[in-house]
C-alpha cells in the first residue's frame, strides 16, 4: 500500500523540524565565529553586521592550536592503529577457535564498556606515577601513555564488534584459502580482512572519534606539550573574558577533520555496523 498523504505531510514536518533542530547549533556556531567579540557578548544577532574572519587567523595565536592538533593526530591516530590492528586478531581468534577461557573472555570484554570512564581515572594515574618512579618511563604527562589510556576505552568495544562481524564471514572462505595453500594469518590477511573491510573502518572510525574528543583523561593525564585540542579549547577562557568567536571558529576548525572522515566513509561505517547482524 502506498503511504497516505497525510502520513507523508507528517514525516515531512517531523524531519524538517529534527534537521531544523540539529542544524541551528551549527548556524550559530558558524554565525558567531564570524563576529568581532564585540557582537557576540553584546545583543545577540542572528546574522553578523559586521562579517569578519580575523577570529579564524587569530585561534592560531592566542593559543598554540597548531601543536595540540599534532597532539591530536598523533595521539588519535595511534590509538586507532593499535585498536584495529589488535582487535582484528583478538576477533579472529575468537570466532574461529575455540579454546578454554572463550566464553570468559567475550563477557569480560563486553562487561568493560557497563562502567563509566571516570571510574579507571585514579587508578591509571596510580599506575603511570608508579611505573615512572619505578622504571623511569614516562606514561604520565605523555602520548605513549595517553595512547595507552585511549585503548582501554576502544579496545573492548573495537573487539566485540569485530568478532560479530568475522562470525558472519563464511567459513568456507577460510577453508579454500587453507586449500590453496594459506595459513591461519594469510587466511586471515587474504580472505578474511577484505572481506570485512566495512567492519573495520567502523571500528576504526569509533575509535578515533573516541580519541579526538575525550576531555576527562586528555586533562588530567597530559601537560603543557601533550595537550590535546579537546583541552586546548579551554585557553580561550582567561581571567578577564572569554573570546567566544575564537572558541566558536576552533571548535569548527577542530571538527573538520571527523566531519570530513565521517562523510568520506559513511558507506562503509552504515554497512559495517549493521552487516554483522543481519547476516
Amino acid at each position: 500500500m502506498a503511504p497516505s498523504p497525510s502520513f507523508l505531510w507528517s514525516r515531512r514536518i517531523i524531519l524538517t523540524l529534527l534537521t531544523g533542530f540539529v542544524l541551528l547549533p551549527v548556524f550559530v556556531m558558524v554565525s558567531s565565529s564570524l563576529k568581532p567579540l564585540q557582537d557576540v557578548t553584546g545583543a545577540f544577532r542572528w546574522i553578523p553586521s559586521k562579517p569578519t574572519l580575523r577570529p579564524y587567523a587569530d585561534i592560531w595565536r592566542t593559543v598554540p592550536l597548531a601543536d595540540y592538533f599534532v597532539n591530536s593526530l598523533i595521539v588519535a591516530g595511534a590509538a586507532t592503529v593499535f585498536s584495529v590492528v589488535i582487535a582484528v586478531f583478538a576477533a579472529y581468534a575468537v570466532s574461529r577457535y575455540s579454546f578454554r577461557g572463550k566464553r570468559v573472555f567475550t563477557v569480560t570484554v563486553l562487561s568493560t564498556q557497563m562502567f563509566p570512564g571516570i571510574l579507571f581515572l585514579l587508578p591509571l594515574f596510580l599506575i603511570y606515577v608508579n611505573i615512572g618512579n619505578a622504571t623511569g618511563i614516562a606514561l604520565f604527562g605523555s602520548r605513549g601513555g595517553l595512547i595507552l589510556t585511549y585503548l582501554t576505552f576502544s579496545l573492548p568495544f573495537s573487539i566485540w564488534m569485530l568478532i560479530g562481524y568475522f562470525e558472519s564471514v563464511p567459513r568456507e572462505l577460510d577453508e579454500a584459502a587453507e586449500v590453496d595453500g594459506c595459513g591461519p594469518v594469510g587466511a586471515l590477511f587474504r580472505v578474511i580482512v577484505p572481506a570485512a573491510i566495512p567492519g573495520i573502518v567502523a571500528v576504526a572510525v569509533y575509535a578515533f572519534m573516541t580519541a579526538w574528543g575525550e576531555v576527562l583523561f586528555a586533562s588530567v593525564m597530559t601537560n603543557d606539550t601533550t595537550r590535546t585540542l579537546a583541552v586546548g579549547l579551554q585557553g580561550y577562557s582567561t581571567q578577564n573574558e572569554v573570546y567566544w568567536n575564537q572558541v566558536m571558529a576552533a571548535s569548527l576548525v577542530v571538527s573538520m577533520p571527523v566531519v570530513a572522515g565521517f562523510l568520506l566513509l559513511q558507506r562503509y561505517l552504515v554497512t559495517g555496523l549493521t552487516a554483522g547482524a543481519v547476516k
